[in-house]
């Protein structure tokens, strides 16, 4: 049974430059995922993958709400949904969709922001006796730091890349402040060369 996993978090082309929502520095990272993906047996990946009238998205509203509004990004079968070109795919053996529901939003690759809807993937990382999950992408103070918070609450020992994530900083601090929140929560921030292979 595999006992730890590589979770890649939505290295698609609208979080990437020239994107929708692009995130600095996000193509960055992927020489260093391609590598990483060489080390683990088992790699898995998240995608955002929006309905067109997602209510996160701007375009969908006339007043200011107190959802969080984004441009719109990763369409539901749009190239800016898709997985960066660079980015070596043949490893990844299964997708989880996330944000698929357009009423409401999902940053964690394992269940949507009213907590309600699960992706599948907590019982699936069980499933193939995963104790460990190495969480690698974008962006690091929302579906990043999402995603290992709620792998933490799932029972997962989860460590957090910190040189394979990038994060917004919508508010200057907010990826300092991401990282503190993780460790305070018990989740461990790695660099890439504290990985051994196994």
């Amino acid at each position: 049974m595999t006992k730890r996993a590589l979770l890649i978090v939505d290295v698609q082309n609208d979080f990437l430059s020239d994107g929708n929502l692009a995130v600095p520095a996000g193509d960055e990272i992927i020489p260093l995922l391609n590598r990483l993906q060489e080390i683990f047996e088992l790699v898995i990946a998240t995608k955002d993958w929006h309905p067109k009238n997602h209510k996160s998205f701007a375009s969908q509203h006339r007043n200011k709400q107190e959802q969080i509004l984004w441009p719109d990004h990763c369409v539901q079968n749009s190239f800016g949904s898709e997985f960066s070109s660079a980015l070596n795919t043949a490893r990844i053996e299964r997708i989880f969709y996330k944000g698929t529901d357009k009423n409401i939003d999902s940053y964690s690759g394992f269940l949507d922001n009213d907590r309600k809807q699960k992706t599948g993937l907590e019982e699936y990382l069980k499933q193939k006796g995963v104790k460990d999950i190495y969480v690698a992408g974008l962006a690091t103070d929302y579906c990043v730091k999402h995603t290992a918070l709620d792998g933490k609450s799932a029972g997962f020992n989860v460590f957090v890349i910190e040189d394979a994530c990038r994060g917004v900083d919508l508010n200057k601090g907010d990826i300092e402040k991401s990282f503190k929140e993780m460790e305070d929560k018990g989740i461990n921030i790695i660099k890439s060369e504290d990985i051994e292979k196994a």
